[in-house]
């Protein structure tokens, strides 16, 4: 007799309706569905199509304005039933959720260990010695280095990626029977991402904990999930088993998804976009040349009676060439100076050494009236759109202030009809001209923000971490534009982001930086099949694949230890520990050029780090 698993979680017809002052909203429309003991389900969607809502009202989460109807039982718990504090015996304990942003979710001015045992003192009998125990061996358990040090720190002095660990650590103390991951990865570094997704599938294994994926990563749930359940617009439009989904999908939304999703490990696959080869002979090679750029920050370190000032070299001597037409990506992970170079390039910031030359003229040491005339060519989109637009001012205002600057000859009419063409151009509705950027999706505020930057029609445009934060269909759609507006304009860009699959598909060359400096230039098809940095290796490996097969067969490379700091002056040893004792004080690994067009970075094989 075949036994039947009782699931842990069940949804039967739920309903959420949130009250606006435009009436009646309905996020989650009559969704049904259940999750087994042992067994990892995904919800993937894109914004706003309601995932998140459906395990909020099961934490009782909700808005204040929102309602949900129908039933979400839990370990024969009814959870929209409960009082809070009968709740309050049911999450944290049995069912746990680990946020998108563990920022916000911890306490900024409660140490990682005082908020852990607030945890601890709810739902479990223990001493203050085993406490602090447990909590120990979590952190060891998440790979958190020193971690008696770090219980004793603040959420702000542990990077984005330690958070994420101390969060699950947290949501993992009291061996919950159910994990509810929403977005656990979307920020991180694609390294961090697959430490963590390989922790998550431990305690799967291990403790035989259920977990809800949420996410809008395809790769993401490549890896991880048994079933999948695809929503759009508060609605299941496709669920089934992983491999149904990925090698059978019969709804057009899915397979929409899985189209926009760009692929590692398949440059030839059919594209909504294909680059354009750069003509090497009609290519400037002065067009903008970066020459032993660095940039370091004096910071002032606590220790013995005197305070003492230690150097951040955030860029530690960048040298490239970037030609008319091109587009270099720019890859890292987080604290590796991408978005500091690309300031310093544009002289947002003062190169501490080193030269910008654009058109043949050096541009570092220009007055800030020298700069301004040629800032219409320099234009930069910055990776939070709602950041750097200005609440106050309608998107065509903001559209139009590079107009009212560079070009104040133009009359209010011209201005406005330019305006409305350059909407037309990056797929804004004319109809949207009075509207604020809050009023706008994060798709919509990232055109403006391209809008902005190609008004003026400029000759180079920085692009940092612009397509990141946004779903997959979107993101394809602002890159089609991006290659398109090349095209039209001649335009050469630096794009910069950790995603390194986007990277492969928009550019031509990539540049692969390791805290401040170069560790492999090459060709972007030569970099991806043929690495030969370590680093670069490593990068590659721990990038989901959107395809069930290959990725639970792939194996991300681990070189052991921590990101080291870069105020360390033998960070840059890392990878060429060979020299950390025979060299003189202070060495760096030398560029190197390992085959036509191809340059590495000096460094140890593989097989001697690894070991």
């Amino acid at each position: 007799m075949t036994n039947i698993i009782k699931p842990i979680f069940e949804v039967d017809n739920l309903k959420i309706t949130f009250d606006t002052p435009d009436g009646d909203v309905q996020a989650v429309k009559g969704v049904s569905f259940h999750i087994n003991p042992g067994e990892c389900v995904g919800i993937v969607g894109e914004s706003g199509s309601g995932k998140s809502q459906t395990f909020m009202a099961a934490m009782g989460l909700l808005a204040k304005n929102g309602r949900a109807d129908g039933k979400i039982i839990f370990q024969d718990h009814s959870l929209l039933d409960l009082s809070v504090e009968e709740l309050n015996h049911v999450r944290g304990k049995n069912m746990s959720m680990i946020f998108q942003d563990p920022l916000t979710s911890l306490t900024p001015h409660m140490t990682i260990l005082q908020q852990m045992r607030e945890v601890t003192a709810l739902h479990m009998d223990l001493s203050r010695d085993d406490t602090d125990r447990l909590c120990r061996e979590w952190l060891d358990r998440v790979r958190i280095a020193e971690s008696a040090r770090r219980l004793n720190q603040y959420p702000h002095e542990l990077s984005g990626g330690m958070r994420q660990r101390v969060m699950i650590a947290m949501s993992m103390l009291c061996s919950p029977a159910l994990l509810i991951a929403d977005e656990p990865t979307t920020a991180l570094d694609v390294t961090v991402q697959a430490e963590i997704l390989d922790l998550m599938d431990e305690l799967k294994r291990e403790s035989g904990t259920a977990i809800a994926l949420i996410t809008h990563d395809m790769g993401v749930m490549a890896r991880m999930c048994d079933r999948l359940h695809v929503m759009r617009h508060g609605e299941y439009v496709e669920e089934g088993d992983a491999n149904e989904i990925f090698y059978n999908p019969q709804h057009e939304y899915t397979k929409m998804l899985l189209d926009s999703m760009p692929r590692i490990d398949d440059a030839q696959r059919s594209s909504h976009h294909k680059l354009k080869p750069i003509d090497q002979n009609s290519a400037a090679d002065d067009f903008l040349k970066v020459d032993d750029v660095k940039v370091h920050f004096d910071i002032k370190v606590s220790g013995g009676i005197w305070p003492k000032t230690l150097p951040l070299k955030a860029v530690d001597g960048v040298s490239f060439k970037l030609r008319q037409g091109e587009t270099l990506g720019i890859v890292g992970e987080s604290g590796c100076g991408k978005s500091t170079l690309a300031r310093a390039v544009l002289q947002l910031i003062e190169p501490t050494h080193g030269t910008v030359t654009w058109l043949g003229k050096q541009i570092n040491g220009l007055t800030r009236e020298e700069l301004k005339d040629k800032r219409k060519d320099l234009q930069i989109v910055f990776q939070d759109p709602l950041a750097s637009l200005d609440p106050r001012m309608t998107i065509s205002r903001s559209i139009m202030e590079p107009l009212m600057t560079f070009a104040p000859q133009m009359s209010k009419s011209e201005m406005k009809e330019t305006v409305m063409q350059m909407m037309d151009r990056v797929g804004l509705d004319r109809n949207m001209i009075n509207r604020y950027p809050h009023e706008l999706s994060g798709g919509q505020n990232q055109r403006v923000g391209i809008a902005r930057a190609m008004i003026m029609k400029p000759k180079l445009v920085i692009c940092d971490e612009a397509v990141s934060a946004l779903d997959v269909s979107v993101q394809a759609q602002i890159i089609e534009l991006l290659m398109d507006l090349q095209e039209e304009f001649k335009l050469s860009i630096l794009f910069i982001s950790h995603d390194l699959a986007v990277v492969r598909e928009v550019s031509h060359r990539i540049m692969v930086l390791y805290l401040g400096r170069v560790v492999e230039l090459a060709d972007s098809l030569e970099i991806y099949h043929n690495p030969v940095h370590p680093y670069t290796k490593q990068l590659i490996s721990a990038v989901p694949i959107p395809d069930p097969e290959i990725e639970r067969k792939r194996k991300s490379i681990k070189i052991p230890g921590e990101l080291p700091s870069p105020m360390d002056p033998t960070a840059q040893l890392k990878f060429l520990p060979s020299k950390l004792k025979t060299e003189q004080k202070g060495y760096l690994p030398k560029l190197f050029e390992h085959s036509p067009g191809h340059f590495v970075a000096e460094h140890d094989k593989l097989e001697v780090l690894l070991s």
